[in-house]
């Protein structure tokens, strides 16, 4: 799949509109449109870690650099946003996952 398709495909599935994922990227809305549509595309760095970061997914899997699947990227994204909390609110996900995954007859 092409750089674009992925972000296109990204954005709709999150439910974004040009205008709303050129806003969480600090970018335009044409500029959002011709990533998604002109070959080949020629995002910064900068602008390609915002996008990534937007549509809660890896570059890597953005670019096609590995054969990353897309619920692979989305918890390096996650995972990467979790390091950054503060210490009791990891706990508090930790916590909530160990109950979350608890089956029900467990105690």
């Amino acid at each position: 799949m092409s750089f674009g398709k992925k972000i296109k495909d990204l954005r709709m599935s999150a439910g974004m509109t040009l205008d709303q994922l050129a806003q969480a990227t600090g970018s335009s809305k044409s500029y959002i449109w011709e990533l998604e549509n002109k070959n080949p595309p020629r995002p910064s760095a900068e602008k390609l870690s915002a996008i990534a970061t937007a549509l809660s997914v890896t570059v890597d899997y953005l670019l096609g650099t590995d054969d990353q699947t897309l619920e692979a990227a989305e918890d390096k994204a996650f995972f990467r946003h979790y390091s950054s909390l503060p210490e009791p609110t990891r706990r508090t996900i930790r916590e909530m996952a160990e109950l979350l995954s608890k089956k029900p007859d467990d105690k």
